[in-house]
């Protein structure tokens, strides 16, 4: 017992109302000498109070600018913690269970775009986010969930973590499958913003759910496990008279994402012949009297290769001469 009383007493404990009684008291005795004493600075007094009341909020955008640039906050913790305990670990495989899905799913789709073969990370602003994307728009649908990926974590034998498949209709209502979640971390800034013990108001939950979309961009694009295999959508929480306005923001994301994909290669049976591939040095042949071209294939370039000269290196010679007169 006695050793817990010690650790109890080397613990801070909250403070109490003391110090704003204080404070309240001390402020009321130096208004009420400036009064008495001095009563032409009153005006003074009162201006310099007015200036101290507008420098703070500049003040306090000095030290969140000093904080952002630190990423000492909740946003950087939260965005790492994101990426190593989840990202990190579940993108690697996704391709390959997207695979499983649509051999296991016949009536699926048969085109799985790039942008469809992506993890579509959703990000609102507002950080307020519900369990049931149906429940936002009816134009999206659950489907399915993609297999399991087990993973031994943290002493925890099998690990289970999945994704779910949402079918997202469009104007016409062709549905659209994609792999579409929530960044949970959402879930700790809005539940944050609620205690009031937390001291995390609503304009600071905004600034942090910005800070976190960027530190999180920063990181997966430095990542090489998780290239190429998400998709980060910030929602705007300015829309909520449009009913459709997340799946025609998913699927203008798709949209994008399919149209930022070209083919680097020529197509099949189609040969790239360099101009100079031709062995022989001399100009191109005029073409035949009869007026027929036939077309034949010019062969390939060789491999480069390297030719030495024997010979000894020649001077110079001057220019001669050799007009008539």
């Amino acid at each position: 017992m006695r050793n817990l009383r010690d650790q109890e007493a080397l613990i801070p404990q909250p403070r109490g109302n003391l110090p704003k009684v204080c404070a309240a008291a001390l402020a009321a005795i130096t208004t009420g000498s400036i009064v008495v004493l001095s009563p032409e600075r009153m005006f003074g007094w009162v201006a310099m109070a007015a200036l101290i009341l507008t420098l703070g909020p500049l003040l306090h955008g000095l030290c969140l600018l000093a904080e952002e640039m630190l990423k000492m906050n909740v946003a950087h913790g939260l965005a790492w913690s994101f990426y190593l305990g989840y990202l990190r670990l579940v993108l690697p495989y996704l391709e390959n269970s997207i695979s499983v899905f649509r051999a296991t799913h016949q009536h699926s789709s048969s085109c799985w775009g790039r942008g469809s073969r992506k993890l579509l990370i959703l990000i609102p602003l507002n950080a307020n986010i519900s369990h049931k994307l149906e429940d936002e728009d009816d134009n999206i649908r659950f489907y399915d969930n993609l297999p399991n990926n087990e993973i031994d974590r943290a002493g925890v034998r099998g690990r289970v973590y999945k994704h779910s498949v949402y079918r997202v209709l469009d104007e016409n209502g062709k549905g659209h499958e994609c792999v579409v979640e929530y960044a949970t971390p959402m879930l700790t800034l809005y539940s944050m913003s609620q205690e009031s013990s937390a001291g995390f108001g609503e304009p600071e939950r905004r600034q942090q759910v910005l800070l976190f979309y960027r530190t999180l961009q920063d990181i997966l694009e430095h990542s090489l496990d998780c290239r190429n295999r998400y998709k980060l959508i910030l929602l705007d929480d300015e829309h909520h008279d449009d009913p459709h306005f997340l799946s025609k923001t998913i699927l203008r994301h798709i949209e994008q994402q399919e149209k930022e994909e070209f083919c680097v290669t020529p197509p099949p049976g189609q040969e790239m012949v360099h101009p100079l591939s031709n062995s022989s040095s001399a100009l191109p042949s005029a073409p035949p009297l009869d007026g027929n071209w036939h077309h034949h294939p010019e062969p390939m370039s060789r491999e480069p290769t390297l030719m030495f000269s024997l010979e000894k290196p020649q001077p110079l010679r001057g220019p001669v001469e050799n007009s008539d007169y």
